[in-house]
C-alpha cells in the first residue's frame, strides 16, 4: 500500500467551489450559486458577504435533515454537462445537487481505464460517473435501490444522447445484487462503490457501512479477477480511516495482485486555491 494521497477536484466550467469558511461553503452550479453546511471549513471565508441563490438550513436532529431556503427563484433542474455528459442538477432534500462533483477525478483516472471494460457501478444513485465511463468506452451495470435514481440516469443518458449505449440500470439492494452476481458466476473490469453511511433497499434492506462494507469488498473481490483493472471505494460522513480502508482492501483483493492506494479526496476553493477535504478513498489498481 503507498502513503496518503490526496486527489484534488479541480474547479471547471459548470462547477466550482467558489469560496469557504466559518463552518459552510459557497458553490456554483452553472448559472446558480448556493450556500450549504461544511463543518471542516473551520476557517474565515475569503469573503464574509455571500450572495447565494439558495442556501441549505439544516434542521435540528442528527440525521441529516433540513430545508433549502431559495433567496431568488431557482428551478426544479437545470442542466450541467461535463466532458461529453450532461445531466440535471437539483435542489434535493438531502442537501446536495443531485451529484457530487468531488468524485471528477476518480472518473476521470477510471475513464482512462476504462475503455472496453466491463464496469459495475455500485450505489449509483442518478449515473453521472455511469455515463462518464460509458462515454468512455465501458459496459456498465448500474445499481441504485432507489428507483426515482435510476429513473434521473436513464433520463441523463438520454439528455447526453447516450440512451443507446450497453446500460444495466438495476433497482436492487447492492449488497443483495453483487452476492448474486457471484452465484452467477459474472466478471468485472472495475468496479465502482460509493456507498452511504446507512441506507435502505428498494424492499427495506438495511445497510450500515461499519457493520457490512468488509463483506460486500469481499464478493467484489470474488467478481475481479487477473484480468480486472480497478475497484474504487469512496466513503463520505464516516468515523474510519483511509488507512483502514487500505487494509480491507489490501487483505480481500490480496488474490489478485496489483497495489492499492489510499488518501483524502477534497476541492479546491477557487478564492484561494485552500483545499475543502471532503472523503476518504481506497482503490485497487492493476497497471
Amino acid at each position: 500500500m503507498s502513503g496518503l494521497l490526496t486527489i484534488v477536484a479541480e474547479p471547471w466550467a459548470d462547477w466550482g467551489l467558489v469560496d469557504s469558511g466559518n463552518g459552510a461553503k459557497l458553490e456554483r452550479y452553472g448559472r446558480f450559486t448556493v450556500a450549504r453546511p461544511e463543518p471542516q471549513a473551520m476557517w474565515a471565508p475569503a469573503n464574509e458577504q455571500w450572495d447565494p441563490d439558495a442556501t441549505f438550513v439544516p434542521g435540528s436532529d442528527e440525521d441529516g435533515g433540513g430545508r433549502w431556503v431559495q433567496h431568488r427563484v431557482v428551478p426544479g433542474g437545470w442542466n450541467l454537462k461535463r466532458d461529453g455528459v450532461r445531466f440535471e442538477a437539483s435542489l434535493t432534500n438531502f442537501r446536495h445537487l443531485a451529484f457530487f462533483p468531488d468524485m471528477a477525478p476518480q472518473w476521470d483516472w477510471m475513464r482512462a481505464r476504462a475503455d472496453g471494460a466491463e464496469v459495475m457501478n455500485l450505489f449509483g444513485y442518478t449515473g453521472v460517473g455511469t455515463l462518464l465511463l460509458s462515454e468512455a468506452g465501458a459496459r456498465l451495470t448500474h445499481v441504485d435501490a432507489s428507483k426515482k435514481s435510476v429513473e434521473q440516469g436513464k433520463e441523463n443518458a438520454a439528455l447526453s444522447g447516450l440512451s443507446d449505449r450497453p446500460i444495466r440500470w438495476m433497482i436492487d439492494d447492492a449488497a443483495k445484487f453483487t452476492a448474486r452476481e457471484v452465484r452467477r458466476g459474472r466478471r468485472y473490469d472495475g468496479i465502482l462503490l460509493d456507498p452511504p453511511k446507512f441506507g435502505r433497499g428498494p424492499t427495506g434492506e438495511v445497510w450500515r457501512l461499519e457493520e457490512q462494507l468488509a463483506g460486500l469488498i469481499e464478493d467484489c473481490g470474488r467478481l475481479l479477477d487477473e484480468n480486472s483493472r480497478f475497484l474504487v471505494l469512496t466513503v463520505y460522513a464516516v468515523r474510519m480511516s483511509a488507512i483502514s480502508l487500505g487494509v480491507l482492501l489490501n487483505q480481500k483483493l490480496a488474490h489478485l495482485g496489483g497495489r492499492v492506494e489510499v488518501g483524502e479526496m477534497a476541492m479546491r476553493e477557487e478564492a484561494r486555491g485552500l483545499l475543502l477535504p471532503t472523503a476518504l478513498f481506497a482503490r485497487w489498481v492493476k497497471d
